[in-house]
């Protein structure tokens, strides 16, 4: 099965920066989307930033300015790369893949898969 690993998360002081790495294994046949959410208790999941196959991206307002999607198709990777962030920002990050994995000769399965989640607070 196509799994998602989350790293990078931590602590930091208002105006600091933190970079977030989302690694997907197993057997991938196309990531059609990669995206970054983030919740905090109480409120429902916002989608923060998405990366497009095509090399679109998109953000919340929110952090345009601030944060940057960027894909690595050779990887399967995707990183959020996260500056001048704000107590607003605190959240548990989470990375969301849709595609096709491979499930069997010359077939392939739509996925929607999720990462556990990582923890970013800012706080002075």
């Amino acid at each position: 099965q196509v799994q998602l690993v989350e790293s990078g998360g931590g602590s930091v002081q208002p105006g600091g920066s933190l970079r977030l790495l989302c690694e997907a294994s197993g057997p991938i046949h196309m990531i059609n989307r990669w995206g970054w959410y983030r919740q905090t208790p109480g409120k429902q999941r916002e989608l923060v930033a998405v990366a497009g196959s095509g090399g679109t991206t998109n953000y919340v307002d929110s952090v345009k300015g601030r944060f940057t999607i960027s894909r690595d198709d050779a990887k399967n990777t995707v990183t959020l790369q996260m500056n001048s962030l704000e107590p607003e920002d605190t959240a548990v990050y989470y990375c969301n893949l849709v595609g096709w994995r491979i499930s069997g000769p010359n077939r392939q399965r739509n996925i929607d898969v999720w990462g556990q989640g990582t923890q970013v607070t800012v706080s002075s």
